[in-house]
């Protein structure tokens, strides 16, 4: 049989070959993750970006609110302590002299800033505690809103216009502000709270 000839390996050749191949694996995941932790760092910063924004919102509608809020404070703590003396006395002793009604003066709850951040999802970017106190704010501001239609629909069913619907309906405003005068110094104390979270998280002092 004639000699086949087999040819040798190259062991130094090899071991170049082995070592180009890690090489380029190591090369392509390296690009790989550099790709990967790019993006990841432009999601980041998109979301730090849309939780900025959200909180800037958030502070000037929250300041908003609180003035509103503020401004029928005093009036509500007043006019219900005059009703609860009023509606304390017998029917023929009742004058209506001490209560200076001038309307409800209930506030007005701006919220284009948290439907947004609803429909953007930008409260998932944010500090979970200042979620919890912006969810919390509006919360209860929908609890007095409520309160508020609630006393609005009492006066259309029986409007003051006659003696006996004059005490119902005043009876029905005395119940209102005993609940709103709560929730008023309550809703204060979550605004300023909110408010120093926000600023603090947006890393700005006043």
């Amino acid at each position: 049989m004639p000699d086949v000839h087999v040819p040798k390996l190259d062991a130094h050749g090899s071991g170049h070959s082995i070592f180009k191949i890690l090489l380029e694996v190591i090369l392509i995941g390296t690009g790989v993750f550099l790709g990967l932790a790019g993006e990841q760092w432009r999601e980041r910063s998109h979301q730090r970006e849309l939780a900025d924004q959200s909180l800037r919102r958030f502070r000037t509608e929250i300041q908003e609110n609180r003035k509103a809020v503020a401004g029928g404070k005093d009036y509500h703590f007043t006019l219900q302590k005059e009703l609860s003396g009023e509606l304390s006395k017998t029917p023929s002793k009742r004058s209506g002299e001490n209560v200076h009604f001038h309307g409800i003066n209930s506030a007005n709850f701006d919220h284009a800033a948290w439907d947004l951040a609803l429909g953007t999802q930008s409260l998932a970017y944010m500090d979970a505690d200042l979620a919890l106190s912006l969810s919390t704010i509006y919360n209860v501001q929908n609890r007095y809103a409520d309160l508020t239609r609630g006393l609005l629909q009492a006066m259309y069913i029986t409007p003051p216009v006659e003696d006996k619907n004059t005490t119902t309906f005043f009876g029905a405003v005395l119940v209102y502000l005993g609940d709103i005068t709560l929730y008023e110094p309550r809703l204060l104390g979550l605004y300023d709270d909110a408010l120093q979270k926000i600023d603090k998280a947006l890393g700005e002092k006043k």
